[in-house]
């Protein structure tokens, strides 16, 4: 296969992100995002049996051995500049995830993934969380443009997606598949230079 070069240099020249460890955020209020760990496999595992998690992503991990092959897969793949997820934790309780993924160095693109458990639905963990790795991706990660899409049936991710800044920008008609069938999806995005929202309530 023959390459063709760029005639545009990469937004994110390569290397930039797998020279230092995938990093901790966190938030004012107390959230603290870290890379998952192998004593997590139990509570990931758990928030793929929730019947909300599991309608919108096809992809489920079958047991605690399995969730542990995709928490070294991350690591994989934060060292290839491919994909980071985060745990998204308060004090010491993991609270959900966020992740971001498709990154496209070249053009400094990466969509962004969140759930976030039963319990802790409600309170704003999702938006924060997002924002969060948001601000990271946008400032030192040197992203310009993160997305996301959800189905059109998902209100609560795109109240999230709303919250943490990422615009509305359309439908993409009959472009996924769930277990009920195909679904129309929203597309959200941020792109650099744009203000984060203040996150005061949940």
């Amino acid at each position: 296969m023959v390459v063709v070069p760029l005639t545009t240099p990469p937004a994110i020249p390569a290397g930039t992100l797998s020279a230092t460890p995938q990093p901790v955020l966190s938030t004012p209020d107390g959230l603290f995002l870290r890379a998952w760990e192998p004593a997590d496999a139990p509570v990931f595992l758990a928030a793929y049996r929730d019947p909300a998690i599991r309608q919108w992503h096809t992809r489920q991990p079958a047991d605690e051995a399995e969730v542990r092959d995709w928490f070294a897969g991350y690591r994989e793949k934060w060292a290839q500049e491919s994909y980071a997820s985060w745990a998204v934790t308060r004090d010491g309780t993991v609270l959900g995830r966020v992740a971001i993924g498709g990154v496209n160095l070249d053009d400094g693109v990466a969509g962004c993934a969140y759930w976030v458990l039963p319990a802790a639905r409600g309170a704003g963990v999702a938006p924060r969380a997002l924002t969060a790795v948001s601000a990271w991706a946008l400032a030192e990660g040197r992203f310009h443009r993160l997305h996301l899409d959800h189905s059109t049936r998902n209100q609560p991710s795109c109240r999230v997606a709303v919250k943490a800044g990422f615009v509305l920008e359309g439908t993409k008609r009959s472009v996924a598949v769930h277990a009920d069938g195909r679904h129309d999806m929203h597309l959200h995005a941020r792109v650099r230079g744009a203000e984060f929202p203040e996150l005061a309530g949940p």
